[in-house]
């Protein structure tokens, strides 16, 4: 009897225990469909939390797979969402729905997204369970979004940045050039597919191919081939065929074509490859890209950022346009080089397609105004996508068009005579007045040389030689006496406090200048050879122009510029030389001009003065190596700009001579058109 009564009296505990377990209330409810909603959990949040009205209305698929999708093409992301708390002591009524405030916050492709919606629980019985269930519809998702609309994405197009030069001239520039096309019913010759496959350089295939694609009308233009808007000669060409034509479109255009071209570089379609590395950026398979010179360097401040839209299309005939999110385009910037446009053409054709490379600074600021590889591609028609005959033409060209000079370095030759000097006078080792005994075509220390000997080219330059002597008649035993005399130690020094052996400032990536391969001279012989320029010295064309403004500055060097933005008169070397040896030197290198072998520089018009120099580059045994003629000049009256010019192989040009003619056509027609 006492067993019985014991269970009677336990089962009596436990449904007063279970009588008294508080139901879960509405906001308990909503507190866990938030944490799924919070998490992107939408499977948990149908199965478990949504009412029976919500999943008749919307099937899975609506609720789950849409939501999924849409996080995934809108990268929508840092979602939080929250819901205003009811007071601790709310009694819910399971007869009346239960609402709340809740607020939604998102991160979208387009820009954020926030809102705050009314949601409903109501307390339904689901087989054998009573519960609170979310009463869900789509404006959830965003707000104004209803059954039957759709979410679409827009994009606007960011304009891309111009490079522009200091004068405010076209470097690259967006602008017009041609599509090259036929219309079918005109377009009829059995010929003519071939003559303009050949005109165009593209094959009688990639001509089929664009004619049979699905939008194609008899009566309408179909676009072949691209072209510059100044290759007037292939529009002439193509349009002579009959059916073929022309059409102005929009286009990246490089108007001064090969003269820029290095230093612009171009723009292509984007490959795939890079667009898997940029999509984050928006990038799309429609973009074109920086590939190569400052247009690649550049890219990310020239390319800007597409606009985009998220918007509903609401359902009906008349359904409008619902705007979710936006973000509008931001153009590419408009960057102003310290590059002088007109001043680069004319040193570009003053080289008249020799093999070379040229560089001109102001010496007061450090602005680059000239930076020319010669010869050079026209970026055009890299954009317009270059034919695999013109590629192959450029490519197997003896003179390497493709091939950037002013990124490389080059033993300078005799042009490094004055700073050698420099070095001289700064360590009180080389006496400017005092002349030495100098005979015969070559010389050695000692017998210790064996037969390594300095030569000169002009052994009849009168005794003894002085430093002025030594500059005009460019006399190698000379400067290989004055190092000697000065040593390793204060010679390697003296390089380096002219910035060899360190990476030159610029926004560019240019080869440095170098000492030797070690940075450090072995030897006697190679600290002679060094003196002179030769040995294995080597010096980049813009740094080469930069060491010869401690002669017009009394001693101060500044950091080359590229960007007009960039702070003028940046010290880059300060205190190489005093006032009084820049005056030695300034004086030495115009009588260089004036009485020594570069006579084709002594213009009438303009007095200038600088330094040339030949730079042997040995060859096979027995043959006589190519020679590089240089030569670094300024106006002695009015030194706007130090030019440095090289051209490769004078060796049969008269030597180093040769390129100060050249140079002087720049200053010439400098100083007549400005």
């Amino acid at each position: 009897m006492a067993k019985k009564f014991s269970i009677i009296l336990a089962l009596a505990v436990l449904l007063f225990l279970a009588g008294c377990q508080q139901q879960a209330t509405p906001a308990d409810r909503l507190k866990e469909y938030i944490e799924h909603w919070n998490n992107g959990e939408f499977s948990e949040m149908y199965t478990a939390y949504l009412n029976s009205g919500t999943k008749e209305a919307y099937a899975s698929e609506d609720f789950v797979e849409r939501q999924q999708k849409l996080y995934e093409d809108l990268a929508i992301e840092n979602v939080e969402v929250t819901y205003t708390k009811p007071d601790e002591d709310a009694k819910w009524d399971t007869e009346k729905p239960a609402d709340f405030p809740v607020q939604v916050k998102m991160d979208t492709l387009a820009g954020p997204v926030e809102f705050e919606k009314s949601m409903t629980l109501l307390f339904e019985t689901k087989e054998e369970t009573e519960d609170w269930f979310v009463e869900w519809d789509p404006s959830f998702i965003f707000e104004q979004l209803e059954k039957g609309d759709e979410v679409q994405v827009s994009t606007t197009k960011s304009v891309r940045g111009e490079i522009l030069d200091r004068n405010k001239q076209p470097i690259a520039i967006n602008g017009t050039g041609f599509n090259i096309g036929v219309v079918p019913e005109n377009f009829t010759e059995a010929s003519a597919k071939e003559d303009l496959a050949n005109v165009l350089g593209v094959s009688v295939a990639s001509i089929d191919e664009k004619l049979g694609q699905s939008w194609v009308q008899d009566n309408q233009f179909v676009p072949i081939s691209k072209a510059a808007k100044n290759d007037t000669e292939l529009l002439e060409k193509a349009t002579a065929i009959p059916g073929a034509t022309y059409q102005e479109t929009a286009m990246r255009e490089y108007p001064y074509g090969e003269a820029l071209g290095h230093l612009s570089g171009y723009i292509g379609p984007i490959t795939a490859e890079k667009l898997e590395e940029l999509k984050e950026q928006g990038y799309t398979d429609t973009d074109s890209i920086g590939r190569r010179g400052l247009e690649q360097i550049l890219e990310e401040r020239l390319h800007g950022a597409n606009g985009v839209k998220i918007v509903i299309a609401k359902q009906g005939e008349n359904g409008e346009e619902v705007t979710v999110a936006e973000t509008p385009a931001e153009n590419g910037e408009t960057i102003i080089l310290t590059i002088d446009a007109e001043l680069q053409k004319s040193t570009y054709e003053s080289m008249k397609g020799e093999a070379g490379t040229s560089a001109a600074v102001n010496p007061e600021t450090g602005e680059t105004l000239v930076l020319v590889s010669s010869p050079a591609y026209d970026p055009n028609e890299y954009m317009l996508g270059i034919s695999e005959s013109r590629f192959k033409e450029l490519s197997e060209d003896p003179l390497n068009p493709l091939f950037n000079r002013f990124g490389a370095a080059y033993a300078p030759g005799s042009t490094i005579k004055p700073v050698t000097a420099a070095i001289g006078m700064e360590a009180g080792a080389l006496d400017p007045a005092q002349g030495l005994q100098i005979d015969g075509a070559t010389w050695q220390k000692d017998g210790s040389w064996g037969d390594y000997r300095v030569s000169r080219l002009h052994p009849e330059a009168p005794n003894p030689i002085d430093l002025n002597k030594a500059l005009v008649y460019s006399d190698n035993i000379y400067f290989a006496r004055q190092a000697l005399e000065m040593g390793n130690e204060t010679f390697v020094a003296g390089l380096k406090n002219f910035g060899f052996g360190e990476e030159i400032p610029f926004a560019l990536e240019l080869q440095p200048s170098q000492i030797s391969n070690e940075g450090t001279l072995g030897s006697e012989g190679q600290l002679a050879d060094t003196s002179f320029g030769q040995g294995q010295m080597l010096t980049n064309i813009l740094h080469l122009a930069t060491m010869y403004q401690p002669f017009l500055t009394d001693g101060i060097m500044y950091k080359p510029l590229l960007y007009m933005e960039e702070e003028k008169g940046q010290v880059w070397k300060e205190g190489v030389l005093s006032a009084e040896n820049a005056a030695i030197l300034r004086k030495g290198m115009r009588n260089v001009v004036v009485d020594g072998y570069a006579q084709s520089a002594n213009s009438s018009s303009v007095k200038i003065a600088g330094k040339t120099g030949t730079a042997e580059l040995k060859g096979a045994i027995g043959e006589e190596g190519q020679e590089n003629g240089f030569f670094v000049a300024y106006d002695s009256e009015k030194p706007d700009f130090i030019l440095a010019m090289m051209v490769e192989s004078i060796e049969d040009d008269g030597g180093s001579d040769y390129v100060a003619g050249f140079a002087t056509k720049v200053f010439e027609e400098y100083k007549q058109n400005r």
